[in-house]
This record gives C-alpha cells, sequence and structure tokens, in this order.
C-alpha cells in the first residue's frame, strides 16, 4: 500500500514540475515579447510628457550630470529658434502604495514649475489615483519653488508655493509634493541656471 502511494505522489510531482516548467517558458516568451514594446510606450508616453510640461518646446536635448554618485538627466525644451524654454524631469519616489513617477516642467529663469504630468502611480482608486487627474495636475502650473512646494488641507491655497491636497489622499498628495521638492533639489544643484542658458 505504502509503495502505491510514494507512486502516485512521485507522479502528481512529475506532472506538477512539467506544469510549472511550461508554464515558466510561456510566461518567459510573452515577456521576451511584451519587454521591447513595453519599453517603446514607456519612452513615447515620456516624450509626450515633456511637451505637455514644456508646453512652448519645439524640441528638447537631453543633459546628464553626475551628482553625488547619483545620474541626473534633465530634457531642456528648445523653441522653435532654439532657445531654451526650460527644464523637465523625472520625480520619483514613493507614493502610499507604490512609486510615483512624476514628468516635472521648471521655467528657464528657475524660478517656478510650469507643469507637472503623472506618468506612474500605483494609489488607491477612487483617491490617491486622482494625483493623475487634470484638477490636481493643474495645481502645479506657474507654482513657485521658493520657498519649497507645500500642500495644504481642506482650503484653497495662500501662498505662491501651495497646492490642496487631495481630500482623503493626503499621503498621495505629500509624497507627490515631496518627491517634486526632491527632484526639483538634485536638478538645481546639477545644472545652475547659467551653465544650461549658455
Amino acid at each position: 500500500m505504502e509503495f502505491g502511494l510514494n507512486n502516485v505522489v512521485t507522479k502528481m510531482l512529475l506532472v506538477l514540475t512539467v506544469i510549472g516548467a511550461v508554464s515558466g517558458g510561456i510566461l518567459a516568451g510573452v515577456f521576451h515579447v511584451a519587454d521591447p514594446l513595453i519599453q517603446a510606450n514607456r519612452e513615447k508616453e515620456l516624450k509626450e510628457a515633456i511637451f505637455v510640461v514644456l508646453p512652448e518646446a519645439k524640441d528638447y536635448k537631453i543633459l546628464e550630470k553626475g551628482i553625488d554618485k547619483t545620474k541626473v538627466i534633465v530634457y531642456q525644451g528648445l523653441d522653435a529658434d532654439g532657445r531654451p524654454v526650460g527644464l523637465a524631469f523625472i520625480a520619483d519616489g514613493g507614493g502610499f502604495q507604490g512609486n510615483i513617477r512624476i514628468m516635472v516642467g521648471l521655467s528657464v529663469d528657475y524660478l517656478k514649475l510650469k507643469g507637472i504630468k503623472v506618468l506612474e502611480q500605483n494609489e488607491t482608486p477612487g483617491l490617491g489615483n486622482r494625483i493623475k487627474e487634470p484638477a490636481f495636475e493643474g495645481q502645479f502650473k506657474g507654482l513657485e519653488i521658493k520657498p519649497k512646494v507645500e500642500y495644504i488641507k481642506y482650503r484653497k491655497p495662500e501662498k505662491p508655493n501651495q497646492i490642496t491636497a487631495i481630500t482623503g489622499a493626503t499621503i498621495s498628495s505629500d509624497a507627490v509634493v515631496k518627491n517634486i521638492n526632491n527632484a526639483v533639489e538634485k536638478v538645481l544643484k546639477a545644472f545652475p541656471k547659467e551653465e544650461v542658458l549658455k
């Protein structure tokens, strides 16, 4: 009786192993096919976001610099005559339920945000994911960056560096503000205005 039970267990393990191997192979194949498409779509979304946050830009060039053992990348927006109209860059960091990735536009005088576009987020549906709605993103247009951007709750902004947090999603609103402030600080340190406007 015991011999028969071991034989059944062995067959079950063999079948499960084969099913696991086949499933793993299928997943690897799907990833192999889908990954280039995902990367191409991400690149397209990034390029479109540059022109959303720098609406006067007709073209851009990529500037890179290493600072504090980190590579800082910005997209210098250029008008039709090749003159700088501002910088676009990624603000990337934690949110309430995962990473938040935002394209940020900075004015050519380094005083104000030109706009933001949330590229990726995994926030709570109906609450935190409202950070990608135009009403929330629109609050950042023309916002002063000195002093740092901040949020307030339950009322309209009183200062030129403030936005109103999303009711019920203060953590997500706070995460967006912190990620933007951190990215602005890195960009200002890596790319002094005089250097970029040459």
